[in-house]
């Protein structure tokens, strides 16, 4: 892999890292808010609780959104990106082994190589 495909990879995950957390951030801040008005109305010693402790409550649900949103984000990307590689590697092993070449790291990646520069025929 190149380091400008790595880099479009890097810049492709923070970007979907970085949306799904603010997504996730945003889900989780207005369950934590509906949750503390439902409980400041209908739970006494909730009510008895001051403002800084009921906003920790609604930062500490934000935060949660916000990290867990991220790395679900990441973790799908990931996998994703992982099954279209195996795919990539498979379809070099056999194309290679066709040729009646052993399918090496070295090989795989001069296969790739010339995958890439040579035009493929559309059907």
């Amino acid at each position: 892999m190149s380091r400008a495909r790595q880099r479009e990879d890097i810049d492709k995950a923070y970007e979907i890292q970085s949306r799904a957390a603010i997504e996730g951030a945003t889900r989780s801040t207005a369950i934590g808010a509906g949750l503390a008005v439902i409980a400041h109305h209908t739970w006494p010693v909730f009510r008895r609780q001051t403002l800084a402790f009921k906003g920790f409550v609604v930062s500490a649900f934000t935060i949660s959104g916000l990290v867990f949103g991220a790395e679900s984000a990441l973790r799908e990307h990931e996998n994703i990106r992982r099954k279209e590689e195996n795919i990539i590697r498979r379809e070099a092993r056999i194309e290679l082994a066709r040729k009646g070449l052993i399918a090496t790291e070295t090989e795989i990646a001069k296969w790739k190589a010339e995958r890439q520069t040579s035009p493929r025929p559309t059907l």
